[in-house]
Formats: structure tokens, sequence, C-alpha cells
């Protein structure tokens, strides 16, 4: 029998974020700070909303594009947040999360040969992505000395005469890292200059803690070469409700919902009456919670720079991303090793990306005793390796 499976696809590598929370859900006493996923349960009145739906046999199909009613919300909400403004008819769709809007913007905007560039260290699904469309991810390495920013040098280097597409992930995950408008500005001029289009993944817009976030979209020559990529599982804690969105020019919006609508149909109705209650009434939920990540920013920065690890401050999401070379170990190594003597889970840095090498993804959306446990104990695992390195 000839063989089923497409080279292409067996060829990735299963995420390296799932590889740790497997192992530690089999364990016990164990605790995972791996997993980028708020504590916080949805909102009392945004799970409400959802129940309400379910009770008015609200339970059909919506259009392919999504509620009308949330499509105007999401419209409402950009414009009063972040200054852009989108017709809610043709250019907002609704998806599965925000993973599947990536997954249609670059599926509707990559010809097989185009390159499209991606900062590095960042989100586990953009390379992946762009290889099943047959393109070509060029990978810039964002680097520490530079706060994990992608610099308008840096990109103007990586961009040919086949680059289509720039991924900009900010606020960053894995490492935190923002970008400021001075730095956005810098970046819009040059994809101006070189004719080259955005998908801006926004996801943790709401996350920021030292400055408000800015979206590349509202900076002028960008609005209508960028697709906004935003959602609410982070925000508004609805990672189980996937829901997220999509809003760009009217051209590339009509051909990802058409991949949408073959592959989706729509996505689900009860998640989608509940997140219109979320954008009406969620502001004060959203503000609380990033409040109380702050203080656990603060509190895990503190700590691992208390114990002589070199950590990058993080203004946004909800995620640190201490560096951990001195310890001569591949950052596998070390979670590993780490998860068997500590029993705490964290994420390789390596999951991000090749220049994630000697660093560790800890996610803070935890409580403040399961953080204080799991700390504490990477201090032991540290000072013994420092001990044992110490009698070599």
């Amino acid at each position: 029998m000839r063989d089923p499976l497409n080279p292409a696809v067996v060829a990735i590598k299963p995420s390296g974020i799932r590889k740790f929370f497997d192992i530690v859900s089999e364990m016990k006493d164990a605790i995972s700070l791996g997993v980028g996923e708020p504590d916080f349960p949805t909102p009392y009145h945004i799970r409400e909303e959802g129940i309400y739906s379910l009770e008015k046999a609200k339970t059909h199909y919506t259009s392919n594009a999504g509620l009308m009613e949330l499509r105007t919300e999401i419209c409402r909400f950009l414009d009063r947040k972040y200054h852009i403004r989108y017709d809610a008819k043709n250019e907002t769709l609704v998806t599965v999360g925000g993973s599947e809007a990536i997954d249609l913007a670059i599926r509707a905007m990559v010809c097989p040969g185009e390159e499209v560039i991606i900062p590095q260290p960042s989100y586990v699904s953009y390379e992946p992505c762009v290889i099943l469309t047959q393109g070509v991810p060029v990978t810039i390495r964002l680097k520490e000395e530079d706060e994990f920013r992608l610099t308008a040098k840096d990109l103007r280097e990586a961009i040919t005469d086949k680059t289509k597409l720039l991924v900009l992930p900010f606020p960053n995950n894995p490492t935190g890292a923002i970008l400021t408008e001075e730095n956005l500005k810098e970046i819009a001029a040059v994809c101006v200059e070189k004719d080259i289009f955005v998908v801006s993944d926004e996801i943790y817009s709401e996350l920021t803690y030292d400055q408000k976030h800015v979206s590349i979209a509202s900076l002028p020559g960008m609005r209508e070469r960028t697709i906004v990529i935003n959602g609410f599982s982070k925000g508004h804690a609805m990672t189980g409700w996937r829901l997220g969105y999509a809003c760009g020019p009217k051209e590339i919006i009509q051909q990802m919902t058409k991949i949408h609508q073959f592959a989706i149909m729509c996505a689900p109705t009860m998640s989608q009456y509940a997140a219109v209650d979320a954008l009406k009434n969620g502001d004060e939920d959203v503000a609380m919670m990033r409040d109380s990540y702050d203080k656990r920013r603060r509190f895990v920065l503190h700590e691992l720079r208390d114990m002589g690890l070199p950590t990058f401050e993080p203004f946004g999401a909800f995620y640190v991303f201490p560096n951990v070379a001195e310890f001569g170990m591949t950052s596998d190594a070390f979670a590993t090793k780490l998860l068997e003597e500590q029993k705490v889970a964290i994420v390789p840095g390596t999951a991000f990306g090749d220049c994630g090498e000697g660093f560790l993804r800890i996610s803070y959306a935890y409580s403040h005793e399961k953080l204080k446990l799991a700390l504490d104990r990477l201090r032991i695992f540290v000072e013994h390796l420092r001990e044992e390195q110490g009698k070599r």
C-alpha cells in the first residue's frame, strides 16, 4: 500500500509546549507553569449570556462570517481601543480562535515559493502554517539586548524580492516583549516602501502593563496592508469558547471567509453570543485580571532575578523568559531535569524557535500560591546545579 501521508505534514514537529503538559498531567504533585491560559474562569455575566443563548434555543448556524451583532461590537471595540475603523459587514470575520484566523490569513495570501518573515521566538503556529501553503518561512532572531523587539533594520535586511508577508507577533508569546509606537512607525515605513503585507497577531493587546497597546494598522499606509488578528481567549479568559476574529481589507477578508466557509462553516453560536456581552460589558473584568497579572509579573520577575537568573522585564502578555545559558545545558535538558527532580513543568525556549535556546518560558497566569511553590522549587534546583558545577 502506498504511503497515505503528506510528507510536508509529517515533517512538521509537534508543539514543544504540549510535550511537557502531557507529562505533567500524569505526574503526581507536579506543578505546571507551562500553559498559556488564564487561571480565571470566564466572568459570570459572559457565561450567563452563553447559557441564556442555549435556553433560548439559539443553536443554529450563524452566517459564515459570524453574527452581525458580534462583528459590529468587534468594530466598535477596535475603534474605541485602538483607533482602527472597519466595516462589520465586509472587513470582519469571526473565527474558531485566533489560531484559525492566523491560518486563514496565511492561506489566503501566500503563494508557493513566496517568503513570510517571522520574528522568533514567537508562537508555535506561524511557521507550520507557512510551510503548509508551500510558502517559505524566513525567521528573524529577536535579541535580548533589543528587549526582544523587532527592529526596522533587521526587517529590512530580511526582505527579498520574494517577500510577501510579515508576521508581527506583539505583545509577544513567549518573551512578553511589546513594540512602542515609534518602533511600529519605523517598521511600517519599511513595509510601505517594500510593499509587503502584515499579519498582526494582537491576541494579548489588552494585557500590557507599562503603556497602552498600539496597532500597526492604525498607522498611515498600514490599514490597507494589514490583517489584525485578535480574540477572546487571553483578555477575557475564554480559551475553551474558541473564538477569535480577523479584520482587514475587504478583498482579503472575502477570501479568508471562503476558506472558513468550506473548512469550518461558522464559529460556535453560543460562544458568539457570549462574546457580544464580553465586548459590551467586560472592560472591568479585563482590567481586574490585568492588575492581577501585573502583581504576579512583578513577583515572578523579582524572584527570578533574586536567584541570579538574568530575566528581561516583560511588558505584555503573561510570560517571562529567563536566561539559563550559564548552566551549559540545552533548554530542553534543563526543563526535563527540572521536571524530573522538582516536579515543575516549564517550556524550553526552543519550542518557539531555535533562537530560544538558552531560555525558558514561564507563564505567570497562575495563582500566587502556585507560583511561589514552583519558584521555590526552581530556586532549589538552580542552587543544586550551581553546587554541582562548582565541584567539577
